[in-house]
């Protein structure tokens, strides 16, 4: 392990955990840095006010270091004849559940590539971590951010993908591999998924890169981060880990799921968002998704669709079409205070090594 990311981050145990937007809090981010790893919280859903707010709300809470996660995906292209189409496909799903599509869709997570209020922002408070998703910030952004003294991680699926990242000045890559759950990191989805394993794609770019490498995905105890660390990664990002924490917003329902074990498979999809994601299969996978579905609308309009699909079958007392997503080893998840799961992580990392 190069210790060089350890002290780049300040954190004493090689965790981070995964931003996890619409799981993750203040409570379960303090709590892990709380405990001497990286929590995270996520800015892609909201403005510039909600993110200083949020990170008010964490730092209400440590005096620690924590990440904070942005979205760098082009900006959508609106169709209204494609959306349209999407929303006539859906109908029967509402008609089923006693409610109508909406009548508009609209884009509902806006990129950092052109959100200047967020970067003042981030000059403003200075957290300790910045990092992207979907791709990269302009060279402008990037030398601000560093020279406020934020450190900066940038997720790839890729080799290619990493080499940008490093080219870009960024401090570490997060080597998303395929079985990490949630939103695939791809740059372009239009040029396909490499989907590549986590243990393959950190060795792979470890042996590339000069840069600290930290592995993604289906990585949920101290013996999967001492593989990742010995295949060359520094640390461990890991958000399936965390979900069942009780500081984590994530529903009951996504718990249950989690819980249940036997039975439950993951799969990756673009008909939820627009982008490709790992979650729980359900309805949403095996019917909406079915092969001759529309062109679903750029992301994150699609995603608006589906959020109106769900909140109608959540009302009707229907979870078949809520969003639950999981990587690959969530069986392995457990239910435990942030806290305690960091302090056993770090335990069974010291026993595998």
């Amino acid at each position: 392990m190069t210790p060089d990311l350890l002290s780049l981050l300040r954190i004493d145990v090689p965790v981070i955990q995964a931003p996890m937007l619409g799981v993750s809090t203040a409570a379960l981010a303090a709590a892990v840095s709380n405990a001497g790893a990286l929590g995270s919280i996520a800015l892609g859903g909201g403005d510039a006010a909600q993110g200083r707010a949020a990170i008010a709300d964490v730092r209400r809470l440590t005096g620690r270091p924590f990440n904070v996660n942005l979205f760098c995906h082009r900006p959508a292209q609106a169709d209204p004849a494609r959306e349209a189409a999407w929303l006539d496909y859906l109908a029967p799903h509402f008609a089923a559940n006693g409610a109508t599509p909406p009548a508009a869709l609209r884009e509902i997570y806006k990129t950092f590539l052109d959100d200047d209020a967020m970067l003042d922002m981030l000059l403003e408070t200075r957290p300790a971590v910045v990092s992207f998703h979907f791709g990269l910030p302009d060279a402008h952004r990037i030398a601000a951010l560093k020279e406020a003294g934020i450190v900066l991680l940038a997720s790839a699926t890729s080799l290619d993908e990493a080499r940008q990242v490093e080219a870009a000045g960024i401090d570490a890559v997060v080597a998303q591999g395929y079985e990490a759950g949630g939103h695939r990191g791809v740059f372009d989805p239009e040029r396909g998924d490499p989907a590549i394993g986590t243990f393959a794609l950190a060795a792979v770019v470890a042996n590339a890169v000069r840069i600290p490498v930290i592995a993604a995905g289906g990585i949920m105890n101290g013996a999967g981060i001492a593989a990742a660390l010995r295949l060359g990664a520094s640390a461990a990002q890991m958000g399936t880990a965390f979900i069942l924490c009780p500081e984590s917003m994530a529903t009951p329902h996504h718990r249950a799921l989690l819980q249940a074990g036997e039975g439950m498979i993951t799969a990756v999809t673009d008909v939820v968002s627009g982008r490709p994601a790992r979650g729980l299969v359900n309805r949403l996978f095996s019917e909406i998704g079915a092969p001759g579905h529309p062109p679903q609308p750029d992301y994150s309009i699609a995603y608006d669709a589906v959020k109106a699909l769900n909140a109608a079958a959540t009302k009707a007392g229907n979870q078949d079409f809520s969003v639950n997503w999981a990587g690959q080893a969530f069986p392995l998840a457990r239910a435990m205070p942030a806290a305690e799961l960091v302090r056993l992580l770090a335990a069974e990392l010291a026993q595998a090594r």
